[in-house]
């Protein structure tokens, strides 16, 4: 099958998966968009939110309907690497046998991830850079493909462990999880509060969003559209000559290469799932603020004088 025949495939699958996504979340349009982005484009998530807006619901639905394995773990201040990767134990030949533990699943759920120690949590950042993890002197192969889609709860910071800088750039997205709509929680207890059984369907398998995935990096980039990403990203540093005055008045510290590369990937699957055969700046700017927002540190002015993360990546664009 041609590249331009494997497009036209996935995205027929993305409008089956959305419809089927949809017959269970309502609302949250921009949220599935970005998930399933980050998802065709081998990239983590992290998703942040109040409780109780189906976070855990939403990642539990896509794993269904990609025919994905899934594991959810709730993340606690006395959770310890083994209890994520495994641990080795004795069996009844007095051999070490290795017991593998939830992370070796298609999908992992880190639920509240920051509310485990920092040892915990860079447990994860191997196997989230690897998709390998060694204990015991071995390395294990995580399964194929592999995402971690952690959720945080921005208002209650008691008892939490902030992700470090480092872990949180290995996240492709920060996607913000916003209260529902009045017309769209309506729907939501009339049907959460009746006895209607959904039923799933399956609509692709982990070989095919390996072919996806491998589809989205052959995709071409125009030269204008590489510039205006990596750009972008050198005017989020207030030491670039790139940098504007909003840049050195409010930010302390700029994105990463990884940003400039994750720009181009989720630029180039917008575009495919949009019909499109190559990416152009509109789509690198429909991805920039989810990828940027959690690269950024803003200063205590910007905080001060009330300048949000996303209102300072608008001025940016």
């Amino acid at each position: 099958m041609s590249d331009k025949e494997t497009a036209e495939k996935l995205v027929q699958h993305y409008k089956e998966l959305k419809n089927e996504i949809h017959k269970v979340i309502v609302g949250q349009d921009d949220v599935v968009d970005q998930v399933l982005i980050s998802i065709f484009s081998k990239g983590h998530c992290l998703l942040v939110g109040v409780p109780g807006l189906a976070k855990t619901l939403l990642v539990n639905t896509i794993a269904q309907t990609l025919g994905l394995s899934f594991n959810r773990v709730q993340f606690t201040p006395d959770l310890m690497p083994s209890d994520i990767i495994g641990a080795e134990i004795l069996d009844e030949n007095r051999n070490f046998k290795f017991i593998k533990g939830p992370l070796f699943s298609n999908i992992l759920l880190a639920d509240e991830i920051n509310r485990t120690p920092p040892k915990t949590q860079s447990a994860l950042l191997e196997a989230m850079q690897e998709k390998a993890v060694t204990t015991g002197g071995v390395n294990y192969k995580l399964p194929s493909p592999f995402f971690v889609l952690a959720t945080q709860n921005p208002i209650e910071q008691e008892g939490t462990y902030p992700l470090p800088e480092a872990q949180l750039d290995r996240f492709m997205f920060n996607i913000w999880v916003d209260y529902p709509t009045f017309n769209e929680e309506m729907a939501i207890v009339r049907s959460t509060t009746s006895d209607t059984k959904i039923e799933l369907k399956q609509i692709l398998n982990g070989q095919q969003i390996n072919d996806y995935q491998d589809l989205i990096r052959r995709v071409p980039v125009a030269d204008n559209v590489l510039e205006y990403a990596v750009k972008l990203v050198g005017k989020t540093r207030f030491n670039s000559e790139l940098a504007p005055q909003i840049t050195k008045d409010y930010i302390t510290w700029g994105a990463g290469p990884r940003a400039s590369q994750y720009l181009i990937i989720g630029a180039k699957c917008r575009a495919i799932l949009n019909g499109k055969y190559s990416p152009d700046i509109e789509d690198v700017k429909a991805v920039a603020k989810p990828i940027l927002r959690h690269r950024l540190v803003r200063n205590y002015r910007a905080e001060a004088e009330g300048f949000t993360m996303d209102k300072i990546i608008e001025t940016l664009l």
